[in-house]
């Protein structure tokens, strides 16, 4: 057989094993666990615990402190909006869908002016979320103060709100955070049952 012949037969057998690895990396790495760390933004270590005593579109008290024990997802959001919020409030309900379970979500109001109880209850039917997450309502003095807490700009005519969502660990400390441009089920569902295993 020529040299040439053979050099050649050689370089497409080398070609042919580097695209055979490469697929088999690929598909390996497609079915490798998740990093220990966590997908979303870690928050400052310091952030303060922040409670609120609200009313939610029931009407019931809904207070972080009562969800001490287990994850809690916070997100920020308004009634009227028609293009982030729902598509925040898909990935949150498809996250859980994909957790299996259901952890607590409270909606942070951005726009009280316009927030209403009977507002709000319709936005959490049209995305498939009643009785899964609870939209904490107040007016702009009560809310102001959770949303310096967690660095919100609220809605208004001038600026789009802060379009954040934030976990909070068993302790209620602030752990993670998802600006809407990078949130997603796989990664909140991820961020949600690492701190589900914390001790």
């Amino acid at each position: 057989m020529p040299a040439r012949l053979r050099l050649a037969l050689f370089v497409t057998g080398l070609i042919a094993l580097a695209a055979i690895a490469g697929v088999l990396l690929f598909a390996v790495g497609e079915r490798t666990v998740p990093s220990a760390a966590f997908a979303g933004a870690n928050r400052p270590p310091d952030m303060p615990r922040t409670d609120f005593g609200l009313r939610d579109e029931q009407g019931r008290a809904v207070r972080l402190a009562d969800m001490r024990g287990t994850p809690v997802v916070v997100t920020f959001l308004y009634t009227t909006c028609r293009d982030t919020c729902p598509l925040t409030a898909q990935q949150i309900r498809i996250a859980l869908d994909d957790l299996g379970h259901d952890v607590p979500v409270v909606a942070v109001s951005v726009d009280p002016a316009n927030d209403t109880p009977r507002r709000a209850r319709a936005f959490l039917l049209d995305q498939g979320l009643q009785g899964r997450m609870r939209w904490a309502l107040g007016s702009a003095g009560e809310l102001q103060r959770l949303w310096r807490a967690y660095g919100i700009q609220p809605q208004s005519e001038d600026a789009e709100h802060t379009a954040s969502t934030i976990l909070l660990d068993r302790r209620g400390v602030q752990r993670v955070g998802f600006a809407a441009s990078v949130l997603t089920p796989g990664a909140l569902a991820h961020d949600i049952a690492k701190l589900e295993r914390e001790t």
